[in-house]
């Protein structure tokens, strides 16, 4: 009887430990090269990750929905252009994970202040959520937008502190 109760407890425990690494975690973990810089095209819809000038990795991107030229305030559906860093990190986005970009920096709040406007500010990479994963492309207010999966991955490989050039 000790036997067989003891038996069936290892069973249980082995079958709630293979059940607990079964789930998925938005959390990955990266141990290759240190990401040095994030580059976005907007034109051609592109976000690089790069260790110095080598591509580690490329995603398709949206961007807000009124994506030519540069946010100038708050609202104007603009993805800023420019060089920002990575300045946080948001476990519990409502668009999965994200990581913000230190917009407005003090030449886009010079430029609101002379047009009487805020310039806005949460400027984000994030993921997605269900009602924009059929493909529509630019639907943000500003941010660059990734897939669930993509976000994962940036999420885990860029750290605060790295620099993110938005070009045209």
């Amino acid at each position: 009887m000790r036997f067989s109760r003891f038996l069936i407890l290892a069973l249980l425990a082995l079958l709630a430990l293979t059940l607990a690494s079964c789930g998925s975690s938005k959390f990955e973990t990266y141990n290759g090269p240190a990401v040095t810089h994030v580059v976005v095209q907007k034109g051609s819809r592109k976000l690089y990750l790069l260790h110095d000038q080598r591509v580690l990795r490329a995603y398709d991107i949206g961007l807000g929905f009124a994506p030519t030229g540069h946010k100038r305030v708050e609202g104007d559906g603009k993805t800023p252009e420019g060089t920002y860093i990575i300045d946080r990190r948001n476990p519990n986005s409502r668009f999965h994970l994200s990581i913000g970009v230190s917009y407005p920096n003090v030449f886009d709040r010079a430029l609101a202040e002379e047009l009487g406007k805020s310039p806005g500010g949460d400027i984000f990479i994030h993921g997605r959520p269900k009602q924009y994963q059929n493909g529509l492309r630019d639907w943000t207010w500003g941010c660059i937008a990734v897939t669930d999966e993509e976000i994962e991955e940036i999420y885990a490989m860029v750290r605060d502190g790295t620099p993110i050039t938005i070009n045209p």
